[in-house]
């Protein structure tokens, strides 16, 4: 796209629109807010589209805790053009095309130098409800009252400010609407899948909930050569879609009889499947991909986020023979070296982005994305700012 942002408005307040959570559960509000000019290390962005992510759903529900903040900028999967940028940034400038992550990259600290995980020790993952280096908000409502911040992105705004560590910069002949789409939940479930499993071609894979993080994870092992991809969902139609991802079967807990979902598994596989991918965020439902794997060198990867607190068994039997369970976070991928090169896959007609888009809105619409998601009809519905 061609990248157009003025920089008159640099150094100065903005107003403009966002979709404003007041409380947990309820329809989002759109309001006229004002957003702060960035300060050192940080970039303002024009967000040109974002997308639903199932977190955000999870998060605007939760009425206690440290998570429930209110009110708040929800979003965090987004793409969008730089705006102005504060002291210290020199890695984009006005006018780049930019996706906003949730996932912090520095590029400094130990872990962002290591090969072993994309964690941030300089700006770890967290429930915040500021900014990651001073903790305050750069959101205000009209009557001036502070709007909470959102996983470091909150996209569900015409303009948001970002750490300069959860920005990276892409191509500006990416498709836009594609782009956001690497924000969150596409890319965990290939990374999951490549980084994490490491997934080799031939072995069999089952994939625990075909919402889109599965049914990433699903293109992940279809590009891996994958012999046999199991798709394990409540919702029948998923075995439709899922096809169009790579699976080539299909489980539904509801209709499987007295049989349990790991003997079936156990049944098409000959003894479990190599590996596991749990994509809901449910104990039990951990409990089952683990119990599904191979007894001797099954790998379990958890990719849902567990938020009811409750706590995994496992028999140490099964560990010791041989088995093995890890959890991933954005699978694995570091931001600012590991998005560039799925744009350039997707560039190269290898990677299926484009079906993962099943319904587009305008901001002012934002709620009927939340409805289409409850209903189980979306994976990505696609929120436009301008359109």
């Amino acid at each position: 796209m061609e990248a157009k942002c003025s920089s008159d408005s640099a150094g100065k307040p903005i107003r403009c629109r966002a979709a404003v959570a007041r409380k947990a559960g309820e329809a989002l509000v759109i309001e006229e807010i004002e957003v702060s000019p960035p300060k050192a290390g940080e970039v303002r962005i024009k967000i040109i589209c974002t997308s639903l992510c199932h977190s955000d759903v999870t998060l605007w529900k939760l009425s206690a805790g440290p998570g429930a903040v209110f009110p708040r900028i929800f979003g965090h999967e987004a793409a969008g053009i730089v705006e102005s940028v504060g002291e210290e940034v020199e890695e984009v400038k006005t006018g780049d095309i930019v996706i906003p992550v949730f996932q912090s990259n520095c590029g400094e600290c130990r872990d962002c130098k290591s090969q072993k995980s994309n964690a941030c020790t300089k700006f770890p993952l967290q429930l915040s409800s500021g900014m990651p280096r001073d903790g305050t908000t750069r959101f205000m409502d009209s009557n001036g009252q502070p709007i909470y911040h959102f996983f470091s992105v909150s996209s569900f705004s015409e303009y948001t400010v970002v750490d300069i560590s959860n920005v990276v910069k892409i191509d500006p002949d990416f498709p836009i609407d594609k782009a956001c789409l690497l924000s969150c939940g596409v890319t965990t479930g290939l990374g999951a899948v490549e980084k994490i499993a490491q997934v080799e071609e031939g072995s069999t894979v089952a994939i625990f909930g075909l919402g889109a993080v599965g049914l990433a994870v699903a293109e992940g092992a279809r590009l891996q050569g994958a012999s046999k991809i199991i798709g394990v969902d409540l919702n029948p139609a998923k075995f439709e879609i899922g096809k169009k991802f790579g699976i080539t079967d299909f489980i539904n807990p509801s209709t499987s009889g007295e049989k349990s979902v790991s003997q079936i598994i156990k049944e098409m596989t000959d003894g479990g499947a190599d590996y596991c991918f749990e994509c809901v965020g449910l104990a039990s439902v951990m409990q089952d991909a683990f119990n599904s794997s191979r007894l001797s060198c099954g790998k379990t990867v958890l990719v849902g986020m567990e938020m009811h607190g409750t706590p995994l068994s496992i028999n140490s039997y099964d560990i010791l023979k041989g088995r093995s369970l890890i959890g991933c976070i954005f699978g694995g991928f570091k931001p600012k070296s590991d998005l560039p090169i799925l744009a350039d896959k997707y560039l190269q007609k290898m990677l299926q982005l484009d079906k993962f888009i099943s319904h587009e809105v305008k901001l002012e619409d934002i709620n009927e994305a939340f409805e289409l998601l409850h209903q189980g009809k979306s994976l990505r519905c696609i929120i436009w700012m301008h359109k």
